[in-house]
């Protein structure tokens, strides 16, 4: 068995440590009330069998907690207090260098904790560790001086998630949609050069990729960027091609017909576009921004965006070309091809692309396969979407369709209905038009619904009166979030807020104005509704008896969201949060206040936002059509999937399932498995079995072959696609997972 120390690192756990520290604490008591060598055997022991019965790597500080309860069990009070005492003093003389412990832990890879904390960071690269390392003394900075005590009291709790704190002493926001239209067409300039509008396709897709760099290193969230602002530029460049191929014709003396000439140009210009599209796919893979990892990039593929019938052509293969590489996927180090994780893409489910038939149902065939094999892209169904996103002056069934900020974090609607005109100085502005490139959301803090239910005993009264005290405490960690974003000068972030990726503001400008209005978003985050409802009423809220629950809990959220919104002017949101390191978090906090709870708190991992219980049977049709009505219920952002087994060769039920989204649910992932092992050669689902201490590892089940760094593993985790292995509480949810079809 494996205990997680204080600076995160990870130890066997050793019994007579127990034994050393409970028999000093004897020893300081007085001669009368000292206990006897084999009940401080006996009290060691049930702290021992207690720890095993964790099912996870015990924290140092949860293994005191149960040496204390043991010791005062045995009725040696005077011995407790002694321990007590010792445990505080040794917590005053570690609170000036816990940070300086931490960062030393990082240097030397051994802190299990933030080694897993994100499933796209290699923590043994020295820019992964420089990022680590400046993260923990800006949370510490944070703990210490910047956030209110009752806010950092109830996120080391786990009450609430203030997240990202390892961002949050600098002035940097979320996430975004970048407006490369914006900055494709009007120009921009990156580190003091002035990048003027590309002359074709190609230098275009360059020009992004840098773009994508400078905005990664410059905020901590996704961005995403559409292809419908590249499309423009295979135009361009079909015209270029034309005059080369044209006076190459004249040079050689010839006069080919129209057809001829035609075709060599459209040879060329899909040439281009491969290599254009290349271009991304690689250097979004290879490039690492300054916080240590390859950008949060999702490209949005929608042809009803383009501006006419030429356009959306060219966008069309522009995607047809994406989909194809994609599902090709990329080398690893051996040469094998692999899934990528990034960029993520979404893929819009339209009229004119969804049955076939249709005039680009070509592309969506293509887009089953790609999914099949490399569990991307994902799908937003046009039809949905403009039921439910609503802009100023818009009805049902006409509303608006655009892009997530990343994986999930959806942007409000324009309640301006005219781009706020213009606050943001941007220059492909459009009177009238309801603007989505350009935006951003200011942060996220999320709500423990778990810890909520259980504090309150199944006392419904006391739960909707501690639900209200901890939305009010999110609130004003949320307010803290959006304080820290005011008064920062458009300098701070040029390409953000001088050049175009989210505005064109004059140097020395505030940002003040983006921040309220709904030009931006800030996030009420939720996790653990299957875990709250099942403790309220002892049942799954898939339950028809349970589900009203479910939906009055989501509704109180929303009503908050509401009233601060209308209290303050700034867009409060529900997001259903994408926890990754945070769900193991959670669940330990959980585990230690309230102990094992059958079917709550017996997992290390709790559940995301409102999804149905990873464990729970439910076909996939069943699945979406149930989760659809809890996805409307989470503006700020939400993302529903089914986990299906290897689907290559059955292309027309994916394609089912496409069909299904496109008429019941706004958004939704088919998630597969995607491994090779390195050592073998074995492509197909590398295992996760138990070791004797109780430790989740990933085993090739061919060669059985241990060594993460000498295998490709790829898996869902909370939106994006994780290659970089995870926490015990990630890995047992994964492992837990049921197919869906």
């Amino acid at each position: 068995m494996k205990i997680i120390k204080r600076n995160g690192a990870e130890a066997v756990f050793d019994i007579n440590k127990i034994i050393m520290a409970v028999t000093k604490a004897n020893d300081a008591a007085d001669e009368k009330v000292r206990m006897t060598p084999l009940q401080i055997q006996r009290i060691s022991q049930s702290v021992q069998i207690a720890c095993e019965e964790m099912g996870r790597s015990p924290s140092v500080e949860e293994i005191q907690d149960l040496v204390e309860k043991a010791i005062m069990a045995h009725g040696a009070f005077e011995v407790a207090k002694e321990y007590i005492t010792y445990r505080y003093t040794r917590s005053l003389l570690r609170q000036s260098n816990t940070t300086d412990d931490r960062i030393l832990s990082l240097i030397e890879c051994n802190n299990e904790e933030v080694k897993q904390e994100n499933a796209n960071k290699n923590p043994t690269i020295n820019a992964v560790q420089r990022d680590y390392m400046a993260g923990e003394v800006s949370k510490d900075i944070t703990r210490r001086i910047l956030l209110p005590k009752e806010v950092v009291d109830a996120h080391e709790a786990g009450i609430i998630h203030f997240h990202d704190a390892d961002y949050y002493a600098q002035h940097m926001h979320n996430c975004d949609l970048v407006n490369l239209d914006d900055m494709l067409q009007n120009g921009t300039v990156i580190s003091g050069t002035l990048i003027e509008k590309p002359h074709s396709f190609s230098t275009a897709c360059n020009i992004a990729t840098q773009i994508i760099a400078q905005v990664a290193s410059n905020q901590y969230g996704g961005q995403s960027i559409s292809l419908t602002h590249l499309a423009p530029f295979v135009q361009i460049s079909r015209e270029k091609i034309r005059k080369t191929v044209e006076k190459e014709m004249q040079e050689f003396g010839i006069a080919p017909s129209e057809e001829s000439v035609s075709k060599v140009v459209e040879d060329r210009l899909r040439e281009e576009v491969r290599r254009g599209v290349q271009t991304i796919q690689y250097q979004v893979v290879t490039l690492m921004t300054t916080n240590g990892q390859a950008p949060f990039i999702t490209v949005f593929m929608y042809l009803n965006e383009a501006k006419n019938e030429q356009e959306k052509k060219d966008l069309a293969m522009i995607i047809e070309e994406t989909l194809r590489q994609r599902y090709e996927g990329v080398k690893n180090e051996k040469g094998v091809w692999i899934t990528p994780a990034f960029p993520k893409l979404i893929y819009v489910l339209e009229e004119d692309n969804v049955r076939e038939g249709t005039p680009y149902w070509y592309l969506t065939r293509l887009a089953a396969q790609c999914t099949a094999k490399r569990m991307v892209p994902d799908y937003i169904s046009e039809k949905k979407m403009r039921e439910f996103k609503l802009s100023k002056g818009e009805e049902s069934g006409h509303g608006d369709v655009y892009t997530c900020m990343g994986c999930r974090s959806f942007l409000t609607p324009d309640r301006s209905g005219n781009g706020w005109d213009n606050v943001a100085n941007a220059g492909n502005y459009e009177p009238g038009k309801p603007k989505y490139y350009g935006r951003f959301n200011q942060g996220v803090v999320t709500i423990n619904l778990v810890d909520v239910a259980l504090s309150s005993g199944r006392d419904v009264t006391k739960f909707w009166e501690i639900f209200e005290e901890r939305l009010e405490l999110c609130h004003r960690a949320l307010q803290c979030r959006h304080e820290r974003l005011k008064g920062t000068l458009s300098d701070a972030a040029p390409i953000l807020w001088q050049y175009g990726a989210l505005a064109r503001l004059p140097k020395g400008e505030p940002i003040d104005k983006l921040l309220y209005g709904g030009y931006s978003t800030i996030s009420l985050g939720y996790a653990g509704l299957y875990e709250c409802v099942k403790y309220m009423t002892g049942k799954s809220h898939t339950d028809e008896e349970a589900k009203p629950f479910a939906l009055s809990v989501m509704q109180k959220m929303n009503d908050k969201c509401l009233e601060w919104k209308t209290a303050e002017n700034i867009d409060y949101s529900l997001y259903g949060t994408p926890l990754e390191s945070t769900t193991y978090k959670f669940a330990k906090c959980l585990q230690k206040r309230f102990g094992l709870i059958p079917g709550i708190t017996d997992k290390s991992y709790i559940t995301n936002s409102y999804h149905v219980h990873v464990a729970e049977p439910i076909d996939a049709f069943t699945k979406l059509r149930f989760e659809a009505e809890f996805q409307q219920l989470s503006p700020g952002g939400a993302i529903s999937y089914v986990e299906v087994p290897n689907m290559q060769n059955n292309i027309d039920a994916v394609l089912e399932v496409m069909q299904f989204i496109y008429d019941n649910i706004m958004y939704a992932e088919l998630n597969t498995k995607s491994d090779y092992c390195q050592v073998c050669g074995f492509d197909g689902e590398i295992d996760i079995q138990e070791d004797e201490d109780g430790k989740l590892v990933w085993v090739c089940p061919q060669c059985g072959n241990r060594d993460q760094s000498k295998m490709n593993v790829a898996r869902r985790t909370c939106g994006y696609i994780g290659t970089q292995f995870w926490n015990q509480g990630r890995t047992q949810e994964i492992k837990d997972r049921v197919l869906h079809l």
